[in-house]
Order: structure tokens, then sequence, then C-alpha cells
């Protein structure tokens, strides 16, 4: 676990996508990105936080995106790519990246809200460049290649009712709920 400063500068990119997915899958709630922002930030100096969605012209998607930025959040926004077949592709991964590489210079402490193993190489530069990096995500699906270059990571999954806004009632994991959700 790394040391945390309160005059640490701090910038959060928050994989929208990956945790929703995470949440809905393993727990059926929703992510309370503005406690994660609040969890991840402890106490420090907030330089930028980025919050990465994918726009699929869903109902409710606006009113998401506004709360993110009511929340602290500057909403990166991207059309979802649809191929020739019906093929749909939505990703932030090559944006994520550069928006970290031009941070780097101005902070130092980078916080991914994602457990996406696609992020290792983006984690070990960020660190190779003297900036401490912190995972927020869910443990059963963070990479674990991710993990081994975290310098902190915080585990949705072991608190979720503290980061989870619940779809249910219920916001135990699935697997261990009376079974009728099971994958």
């Amino acid at each position: 676990m790394s040391t945390q400063h309160k005059e640490q500068r701090v910038a959060v990119f928050a994989d929208i996508q990956n945790m929703y997915y995470s949440a809905k899958n393993l727990f059926n709630a929703k992510v309370d990105f503005g406690r994660v922002l609040k969890e991840a930030l402890a106490g420090r100096k907030l330089i930028r936080a980025f919050a990465y969605v994918i726009k699929a012209d869903v109902g409710s998607e606006r009113e998401f995106f506004e709360a993110l930025g009511q929340r602290g959040f500057e909403v990166r926004e991207k059309e979802l790519q649809t191929f020739y077949g019906g093929a749909k592709k939505g990703d932030w991964d090559v944006g994520l990246c550069m928006d970290v590489i031009r941070m780097l210079p101005k902070i130092d402490v980078m916080v991914l809200v994602s457990g996406d193993g696609d992020y290792v190489d983006l984690a070990n530069y960020a660190r190779s460049q003297g900036v401490k990096t912190e995972v927020v995500a869910f443990g059963k699906t963070t990479s674990s290649k991710l993990l081994e270059v975290a310098d902190n990571f915080i585990d949705i999954s072991k608190n979720p009712s503290k980061y989870l806004i619940s779809f249910a009632r219920n916001t135990q994991p699935l697997e261990e709920s009376n079974g009728d959700n099971v994958k």
C-alpha cells in the first residue's frame, strides 16, 4: 500500500463502461461514482477527474452524464460505433491513456477506476515517470497484472454497500445469492 499525503496532487480516470458492467454482473447494482471519487481522493488535492462514457442513445444516459458532472467529473463522451454487419464497439482505452500522459507532469498520483488489464502498460509508464498508480475496481473482475503494478488497490467488492447503489434490495454478489441469478 502506498503512502498517502494530503498534499499529493491526484487525477482520477474512470472507465465508466468497465465499472458499470462489473457492478451489474456481480451485484446487480450501479456504482456510486461520487463515493468512489471521494474515497479515491482520500483527502488529497484533486487536480482533475475524468469520466469516460459511451453515448448509446438510451433514455436515461443524459441524466447519468449530468450526475457525473455534478459529482466532480469532467465527462468525456464518445459515440457508440456500429459496424457493417451490426457489430458494435465503444471504448475509451486510447483516449484515457492520452489524457493520463498529458496529466502526468501535473500530478503525483493517478487513480484508475477500472479493472481492465489493457491499462497495465499505462500504469507501468506512469510509475516510470514517478507517478503513483492506484486502482479502484472490483477484485473479481480486475486484471491480476494490473493489481501487480498498482501501488494501492481499493476493492469495491469488499464493501459493496459503501460504493454501490442497488438495483434490487440485495447487493450480495450474485453467485452468493439464492442461486436464481447465477450465470
